[in-house]
């Protein structure tokens, strides 16, 4: 019974805050100076000699219609939610009319996801095999080095780490191209490849970046844990430090670390667009800019809509499954 309502509970919040933040969404644009629709008009206007006062009231009319954005804001949140919930359609997209906004974010999708994820999970990876290392030999001089340099680069804004790779790498020494550029297509070698050295700047800063966090937070753990009394009474039995470290301090230190890498495997998101705006990278973070920067509703509602989901989602698996990775935790 206990589990049952621990269930309910989690999916209610679930649905809770994808419901407040999708709302959120709705309404934050269009407070908004710009208006998406005059603004396209402007730019079809701009382009022709002369162009019949009619035509134009008719032109308003009928984008109103396909955006969604006619009559009352109620009556325009109501055929959102509604779209949303029953068809997750969101519309075509402003900027790059008349594409739909859900096949232009499945396009991006796998370009952020390949990207952030995999750096988000080589991050975690290091970083923590760097820390376990540093708290619990903390009085060797190698887990000295690596602690400070870590304390070193975390402090470093990403973007401005970024930057420092990009003039580096990119105008110095120029190994890898300043925008991503990708040759060939499918799954063909040129192309894979392609992607591969394109990637590699872009997912360098958020390695190093995301590495230092890690350490700090992995070596407080272990260092805090090394210091148990079951950790002592493993030393008196004569287990060599090695198996200490293995079996008894690094299984508990991971337990924290395994729900943040969840929860930041929820957040790969807000990355997502400082990353690829510095590296022109063709993912999600890209489309958001492009939705801010021309005001186009559909484009900021569905990716952010994404991003919210994601990060609720995240949070609920986590949940659900850390009662069956730490046998401590019960659902209550």
């Amino acid at each position: 019974m206990g589990f049952y309502k621990f269930l309910l509970t989690r999916v209610l919040t679930f649905l809770l805050v994808v419901f407040i933040g999708i709302t959120t969404v709705f309404f934050v644009p269009r407070f908004m100076p710009s208006d998406p629709v005059e603004a396209m008009i402007g730019k079809m206007t701009a382009n022709q000699a002369f162009m019949d006062p009619e035509a134009v009231i008719t032109l308003r009319e009928t984008l109103n219609e396909s955006f969604g954005l006619e009559g009352s804001i109620w009556d325009q949140y109501l055929g959102f939610v509604k779209r949303v919930i029953f068809t997750q359609d969101f519309g075509p997209s402003l900027a790059n009319y008349p594409n739909p906004v859900n096949e232009l974010i499945a396009k991006a999708l796998p370009w952020t996801m390949g990207l952030l994820l995999v750096s988000t999970i080589i991050a975690w990876l290091i970083g923590n095999l760097v820390g376990l290392l540093a708290g619990f030999r903390k009085d060797k001089t190698y887990a000295k080095i690596m602690e400070a340099i870590s304390i070193v680069i975390y402090p470093i804004p990403y973007y401005i780490l970024a930057l420092i790779l990009i003039m580096l790498l990119s105008y110095i020494y120029p190994i890898f191209p300043l925008s991503a550029t990708f040759q060939g297509d499918g799954l063909s070698w040129e192309h894979i490849k392609s992607i591969v050295y394109n990637s590699i700047l872009p997912a360098l800063s958020m390695i190093l970046v995301g590495t230092g966090w890690w350490v700090i937070s992995m070596k407080t753990l272990s260092a805090g844990i090394s210091e148990e009394d079951y950790v002592h009474f493993a030393r008196l039995k004569g287990l060599s430090e090695r198996k200490i470290m293995t079996k008894y301090v690094l299984p508990n230190a991971a337990l924290p670390q395994i729900t943040m890498l969840a929860l930041q495997v929820g957040t790969i998101f807000n990355g997502a667009l400082i990353t690829e705006i510095l590296f022109g990278y063709p993912g999600v973070g890209t489309l958001i800019y492009t939705g801010i920067l021309q005001a186009d509703y559909n484009l900021i509602m569905g990716t952010i809509t994404l991003s919210i989901i994601a990060v609720a989602g995240a949070t609920f698996i986590v949940d659900f499954i850390y009662p069956f990775i730490d046998p401590r935790v019960r659902y209550k």
